[in-house]
């Protein structure tokens, strides 16, 4: 399986990003978002140290809230 976190970009430097989710901050790279328009504020999906797509706030938002819950069931299952 493979997993996608969503970050919010922090500062672009050409086609890399800082990008940032739950206090952790890391460098991304937008080289597979060429064709999209990415500014500071908006929010992506990472996938091993690429950003993978765009989305908005509130889907992020639900993604987090998701990836809690299935952190949360795997900490009740052990």
């Amino acid at each position: 399986m493979c997993l996608g976190i969503p970050m919010q970009v922090i500062s672009i430097d050409g086609y890399n990003a800082r990008c940032e989710a739950k206090g952790v901050s890391r460098d991304v790279s937008l080289f597979l978002l060429q064709g999209d328009e990415v500014h500071v504020g908006d929010h992506v999906m990472v996938h091993v140290g690429y950003a993978i797509q765009t989305m908005t706030e509130q889907e992020a938002r639900s993604t987090w809230e998701l990836l809690d819950e299935m952190l949360a069931a795997e900490g009740n299952d052990a």
